[in-house]
């Protein structure tokens, strides 16, 4: 199946940390993008939340909206309460003609506080795990009803961080909760987007091409750091310019017949990583690893 390549504004503009590429208007983004050769944008803070609007500016640039991240309190919630909450992104999503929605868990996370270590993070019983599962499920079952399939994010200083955790969340979880593999966050959590793109490869509907800085990644693992401090750091960049085989990854994706998209992300300092520099790099780099694989 055919793959459209896409990227997260996070490249200019920074929504964890909003000091970063604060100053950058959302249509230099947009153009920069386009200019990069992507064909979609996932969703970032400064984009309008009304269909109308979102469309027509996207349209001018000649883009189309990948996706855009939700934050889920299942941990706290009911699934009821949940899908109440949910409502409003998941009908801007489905206005704007996205097929997936991506969704993390973030009670009690700590990716967006500068001064707590990863090693931090929240973790579940055993008893959580099967609740949380049995909420997930019955929320993207819900959400596609409406045309939208949930993409799980695994993501550092949440409860789903490591390669154990996310074998966990598929067994515990229906067939409508897929999962966005997210090539950065899983190798800093010390797992192998390979292996799990083999192992869950039938269930995972969005991908994210983030690449780790080996060198950095070691530095911030002994030091213990916070998410943000490491991602000032240099711990990611885009595909091709790390240490992530991404060929071999998209690759495994193959007989699963993946046809998503794929999202050049990497939070990066933009006044040291040059969005546009890197936005080519990252186009780039993909691309490659897609002739490779022979996706």
């Amino acid at each position: 199946m055919a793959v459209r390549v896409g990227i997260n504004p996070l490249t200019w503009t920074n929504d964890d940390m909003p000091e970063l590429g604060g100053e950058t208007p959302l249509e230099t983004c947009l153009a920069e993008a386009k200019e990069a050769g992507f064909e979609g944008v996932e969703m970032g803070h400064k984009f309008p939340r009304h269909a109308d609007e979102l469309r027509s500016i996207l349209a001018h640039h000649g883009l189309d909206l990948v996706s855009g991240w939700y934050s889920a309190q299942l941990l706290e919630r009911a699934a009821d309460d949940e899908i109440e909450a949910v409502a409003d992104h998941l009908e801007l999503l489905a206005e704007m003609g996205c097929r997936t929605m991506v969704f993390a868990e973030v009670t009690g996370c700590v990716h967006g506080d500068h001064g707590t270590p990863v090693s931090r993070r929240p973790r579940l019983s055993d008893d959580q795990w099967t609740d949380f599962g049995e909420r997930l499920t019955v929320v993207a079952e819900h959400l596609v009803k409406r045309g939208i399939k949930m993409a799980y994010h695994h993501h550092m200083g949440t409860v789903v961080e490591t390669e154990e955790e996310i074998d966990r969340l598929m067994a515990v979880t229906g067939d409508a909760v897929g999962l966005l593999l997210d090539a950065g966050h899983l190798v800093y959590a010390g797992g192998d987007p390979v292996t799990v793109a083999r192992r869950h490869g039938r269930r995972i509907n969005h991908v994210h091409c983030k690449d780790i800085r080996p060198d950095v990644l070691k530095q911030v693992r002994a030091a213990d750091k916070s998410f943000l401090d490491s991602v000032l750091d240099g711990v990611f960049t885009v595909p091709g310019d790390g240490g992530i085989p991404f060929a071999e990854m998209l690759g495994a994706l193959v007989p699963h017949g993946y046809g998503g998209w794929l999202v050049v992300e990497a939070e990066q300092d933009p006044a040291k990583a040059h969005p546009l520099t890197y936005a080519r790099k990252g186009h780039a780099g993909v691309l490659a690893a897609v002739a490779e694989a022979g996706l």
